[in-house]
């Protein structure tokens, strides 16, 4: 059993998320476009959706929110709730049945991780913490949907390795 979690998405969601939460505690905390932190976990959530699915991109959200909470003290699952959140938004591409051109994964990811960005002060409202809205949001969704379609290049193959899904195989149309 403990072989079969190793051996699946788990196996490498997780080593890959203590690396991106590393990250985004460390590096993306020094850069600040706009004096907003880009939200790295948040992007890959929303990409793991885009290459994954909503459910798929929903766990991964759920996983990474919970090692961020545990990582930066937190209430527990709240983050949970807004990058799981995230993922099942973008993840919401699938539905199109169209083929997934890099354009439209950077758009769904944007609108996932804008989604998850704006429900992080809905969520403490609903915990309890009071001062959660503030007119600075206007300014911290947009940068974070823009920082996150910018990564998307690289964080929806990486969402699809960490996932086990095969490889995106291109057609030739039929003339």
């Amino acid at each position: 059993m403990i072989a079969a979690l190793v051996r699946g998405p788990l196996g490498r969601l997780v080593p890959v998320a203590v690396v991106l939460l590393a990250l985004q505690t460390t590096l993306f905390v020094d850069v600040q476009p706009f004096g907003v932190v880009l939200q790295l976990l948040t992007a890959f959530a929303a990409a793991a959706g885009v290459a994954g699915g909503p459910e798929r991109g929903m766990l991964a959200g759920f996983l990474l929110g919970l090692m961020f909470d545990l990582g930066t003290g937190a209430p527990l699952a709240s983050s949970s709730l807004t990058m799981g959140l995230a993922g099942l938004v973008a993840g919401s591409v699938t539905f199109l049945n169209i083929e997934l051109r890099w354009w439209l994964s950077a758009g769904f990811v944007a609108l996932g991780a804008a989604v998850g960005e704006f429900a992080v002060p809905v969520v403490r409202y609903v915990i309890g913490q009071e001062d959660v809205f503030s007119e600075h949001l206007y300014t911290i969704v947009p940068v974070v949907a823009v920082g996150a379609a910018l990564l998307s290049p690289l964080l929806v193959p990486l969402g699809r390795w960490c996932l086990l899904i095969g490889k995106v195989e291109w057609k030739v149309p039929n003339e």
